[in-house]
């Protein structure tokens, strides 16, 4: 999403002494000041990159095509580069040694379903296809931080993963996220997604998410015959009008609502079934749960009052299952966290404005939920009609993603000669 036009730069403190220390060295360095120019000078490959991963399909639990194209990529630009058991990619950069790790990622998969014309056309400077921005774009800004990297031998004090993760839109709850955190064994101590384009948003927290699938069972039956037999499709009624009515706190801020419905079999027929998809979500952890506890047992008690309401027992009547499918844990941070005040001050020094300083839900929800460093930065230039085939592209200024995911990473992990790590390592 473009900036308004009468956006403001937001007014922050000033990032602390030691990272604004960092970020002058780097910036005053001829060899990195050289690196970030060759990113503007790579314009043009970042965008040939980007629209030949988009034009690779990588639908919803199914991205291994795009995953091997992203290995092969890698692996032409000098790291060796391996598919995880979830199917995430995976490849490290060694720092010098003893330093933090610092993953940097983007993610795999799109929203669009198996056999959705991937194909990238051009009108005039706007490049349409979809998956285009949401996350081709991405994927090809942090190849281009690879790339640059690599040319001009910068040699880094921590180490940096380049991860392409799997997962991350819709149902697939951050799976490929939580495998890295959870169960990969790799030690992290900070994390950067790019997503969107925006660079003049930073993600300081992560908006967390519960999912459900509702269902109600009843006997079934003819709307004539059978009439005053529980009906499924009316006990969800009942549910749905409690929680319509509902108020959640503003701060943090904290939503829900009924995403899709669908059951019955005919006009004349007393439903049998009925599955709705419920959406929670709220910037607090307490605050998502409290909202959880708060609806559920809505749900429990309409298949009660649908059944009472003709005289039936729960056990005849209408009853109800609920199928958790997704949990997305999010949570805030300090503005103090080194990630934070490395983007912030990577920002100030490629000259690019602070407008948005938000929570979201991305990659990075896993990290920020288990108390490491995390944020979302844009991969740069412009973008609309995200997850739909629609969605379109333009490279305005674009190379400005890939210089800021570098920097912001170059002044966590520290270069030798140059910058210490402002990134802490974890225990």
């Amino acid at each position: 999403m473009d900036n308004p036009k009468d956006a403001k730069p937001l007014e922050m403190p000033p990032v602390l002494a030691h990272v604004q220390a960092a970020v002058d060295k780097l910036a005053a360095c001829e060899t990195i000041k050289a690196a970030i120019e060759a990113v503007k000078r790579d314009d043009e490959k970042t965008l040939v990159d980007q629209i030949a991963i988009t034009e690779v399909e990588a639908p919803p639990f199914h991205e291994e095509v795009r995953a091997k194209d992203f290995v092969r990529r890698l692996e032409e630009l000098g790291l060796k580069a391996s598919i995880d058991e979830e199917g995430n990619v995976v490849a490290r950069r060694a720092g010098k040694g003893n330093g933090p790790t610092l993953v940097l990622a983007a993610h795999l998969d799109t929203v669009f379903p198996a056999g959705t014309n991937p194909k990238v056309r051009q009108e005039g400077n706007r490049y349409l296809a979809p998956g285009i921005s949401d996350d081709a774009r991405g994927l090809a800004a942090i190849l281009q931080v690879l790339r640059t990297l690599q040319e001009f031998k910068i040699q880094t004090i921590g180490d940096i993963l380049f991860v392409g993760s799997v997962g991350e839109e819709g149902n697939g709850d951050l799976r490929g996220s939580k495998y890295l955190f959870n169960k990969s064994g790799i030690h992290i101590d900070g994390f950067i997604s790019v997503d969107g384009v925006n660079v003049n948003r930073v993600l300081c927290g992560a908006t967390g998410s519960k999912r459900y699938r509702v269902h109600f069972d009843g006997p079934g039956g003819h709307s004539w015959n059978a009439f005053g037999t529980p009906s499924a499709i009316h006990a969800i009624g009942r549910a749905i009008a409690k929680i319509a009515d509902l108020q959640t706190v503003s701060d943090p801020k904290t939503t829900f609502t009924c995403g899709t419905i669908k059951g019955g079999t005919t006009v004349n027929s007393i439903a049998a079934h009925v599955e709705m998809e419920l959406d929670m979500r709220s910037a607090g952890a307490k605050e998502l749960d409290e909202l959880e506890a708060r609806i559920l047992p809505i749900f429990e008690q309409a298949a009660k009052d649908e059944n009472a309401r003709w005289g039936y027992k729960d056990e005849d009547g209408v009853k109800l299952t609920l199928e958790p499918i997704g949990h997305r844990p999010g949570g805030g941070q300090k503005d103090e966290v080194s990630v934070l005040q490395a983007a912030r001050g990577a920002m100030a020094a490629l000259g690019i404005p602070l407008y948005s300083y938000a929570f979201a839900s991305t990659d990075h929800n896993v990290a920020v939920n288990k108390g490491i460093p995390a944020t979302t930065l844009g991969g740069g230039g412009k973008e609309g009609f995200n997850h739909n085939v629609k969605e379109w592209y333009e490279p305005v200024d674009a190379y400005q993603g890939p210089q800021l995911a570098m920097l912001t990473s170059l002044v966590l992990v520290g270069v030798e000669g140059v910058s210490e790590p402002v990134l802490e390592k974890r225990a």
